[in-house]
């Protein structure tokens, strides 16, 4: 009869599960999150070559309803991932610096990111219905980030999502789909995004005015009409500021 040994026995923890299924496993987020990596770029282009047409458009209608469609607008498409926001804040800038000053157009753009950051975080909870989550937890490490990044308290949850919204190449649609479907909570994830886009956008609003300022119908008159020196000295400040 073999010995007795007081050793208790050792169990190993299952691995966490592989990640070639992960894609498949997020269902209907997964191609959410694909088509909202590569629409908004598409759209993006369109709107910038069009942006005289847009532009005369917009105040034939007058101020107060050109201003109002556009906040609108701009969160929808930027809501649903079908136009990028820098684009919609380019446009903002352009068609009403001269009609309500910076400020105003920056705030009208300000409201556009946040109705679009709350309809692409109610379309990302109801896509997602909780798969993204399922799959996080299933993930130590992936779980562990999630935590630090959105389960530490409102200021340091702000905080974080301050500084993801803040870099000018953070994809808008793509961030809403996972901080939404990560579990961010609404009062910190509307805050942080008002907050962390302010500086990008104001920086773009202000380019676009001065871009138009002289009446310009289209981007490639604006360039044209500067000396070379002035636009390309304009380019660097304005990435070196971003």
């Amino acid at each position: 009869m073999p010995p007795m040994s007081d050793s208790v026995p050792t169990t190993t923890p299952d691995p966490a599960p592989p990640t070639s299924g992960i894609v498949r496993r997020l269902g209907p987020a997964g191609a959410l999150g694909v088509a909202w990596a590569a629409l908004p770029a598409l759209g993006g282009f369109a709107l910038l070559w069009r942006i005289g047409d847009v532009s005369n458009g917009l105040l034939g209608l007058g101020t107060a309803t050109a201003l109002t469609i556009y906040i609108v607008a701009f969160a929808i498409t930027s809501g649903f991932g079908v136009l990028p926001t820098y684009a919609q804040a380019f446009l903002g800038g352009w068609v009403f610096v001269g009609a309500v000053g910076a400020p105003g157009a920056v705030v009208a753009a300000l409201g556009g990111f946040a109705g679009g950051s709350i309809i692409g975080g109610v379309i990302a909870r109801l896509v997602s219905q909780h798969r993204v989550e399922r799959v996080i937890a299933e993930h130590p490490a992936a779980a562990a980030a999630r935590d630090a990044l959105i389960g530490r308290g409102f200021w340091r949850s702000l905080w974080i999502i301050t500084l993801l919204r803040l870099p000018p190449n953070s994809p808008f649609a793509l961030t809403n789909l996972v901080l939404s479907s990560s579990g961010a909570r609404w009062p910190e994830y509307i805050v942080g995004t008002i907050v962390g886009m302010t500086p990008r956008t104001a920086i773009v609003v202000l380019f676009a005015g001065v871009a138009a300022s002289d009446g310009a119908q289209s981007i490639g008159e604006a360039v044209g009409a500067r000396p070379i020196g002035l636009v390309i000295g304009s380019i660097i400040t304005f990435v070196v500021v971003l």
